[in-house]
């Protein structure tokens, strides 16, 4: 069993940190809103720190699940005195590539080892530890930290050198952006057409249309229900790091860029914290 530490208990690293401490390992926790560690230590069996470096002092693996690249960066440099050497610092954040690097390397001058981790799968991924994990660092590390990642992980996959993980996060944004958008209009012609929703998707999603938004969004979405799920504000945040990595390295993404527009038009309606499939809402405006 490892000693740990979890920073940033939000929706997805309050269930993480939960699974690490249900295994077995010792977890010591921190927030920012210091009431959400409280509550966190009142459910499993962990320690509460009063700072992210107080959280890292004597850990073998610390984890961060934060919001957006100033906030990894706000919190690496608090706890940057605690790290030493032998440490695997694993950042799940969706970040950019840029800062997964300078973290790498700031790592590595301590002797210590450095992973950007994001991930995908949704509070019910986190809440049933099966959510998916693209890594960026060293192989060996990768290998080192899996089995502790296994608390929560169901697929860990090591795509490449630091800031691979974050690179290939923002291939599976450009993906559902894509596919929520051809749902959502699908959905809208078949309202418009006078069709029967659930009989259409009966139809077409043993083929080729079949998708997981598909399954899993089709049905809350012709309800107008969007108060679950991963939220517009942070897709828009992802899209944001996907769209500036793109300009980077030359990459044409039109339908990206057209769909974060979209995205724009939802949160100008107040659904900002709506979930990604509320495109649909847009078009029935």
């Amino acid at each position: 069993m490892a000693r740990t530490a979890f920073l940033g208990l939000g929706v997805m690293g309050f269930h993480m940190a939960g699974h690490l401490a249900a295994k077995g390992h010792e977890v010591v926790v921190w927030n920012r809103t210091h009431s959400k560690a409280e509550n966190w230590a009142t459910q499993h069996k962990g320690e509460v720190a009063k700072d992210p470096a107080a959280a890292a002092f004597g850990a073998e693996y610390v984890f961060l699940c934060l919001g957006d690249d100033p906030d990894v960066a706000e919190v690496f440099a608090a706890m940057e005195p605690s790290v030493a050497a032998g440490m695997v610092v694993v950042d799940h954040t969706t970040a950019s590539a840029d800062l997964a690097r300078d973290l790498y390397a700031r790592c590595k001058a301590k002797g210590a080892h450095f992973l950007d981790a994001p991930i995908s799968g949704g509070e019910a991924g986190a809440r049933n530890g099966a959510l998916t994990i693209m890594c960026g660092g060293d192989d060996p590390t990768f290998e080192q930290a899996q089995p502790v990642m296994a608390a929560y992980g169901k697929r860990m996959t090591h795509i490449g050198c630091a800031g691979s993980g974050q690179l290939a996060k923002s291939v599976n944004q450009i993906c559902i952006a894509g596919i929520v958008q051809g749902l959502a209009e699908g959905l809208h012609f078949a309202e418009k057409a006078g069709l029967d929703a659930a009989a259409v998707i009966e139809a077409i999603s043993g083929g080729a249309a079949q998708s997981w938004q598909m399954e899993n969004r089709w049905k809350t979405m012709v309800e107008d229900h969007y108060t679950h799920g991963f939220a517009v504000d942070w897709m828009r945040k992802d899209l944001r790091i996907t769209l500036e990595a793109a300009r980077a390295n030359g990459a044409t993404l039109p339908v990206t860029a057209l769909v974060d527009q979209f995205y724009a038009d939802v949160q100008a309606m107040g659904g900002n914290r709506w979930d990604t499939s509320s495109l649909l809402a847009r078009l029935k405006r």
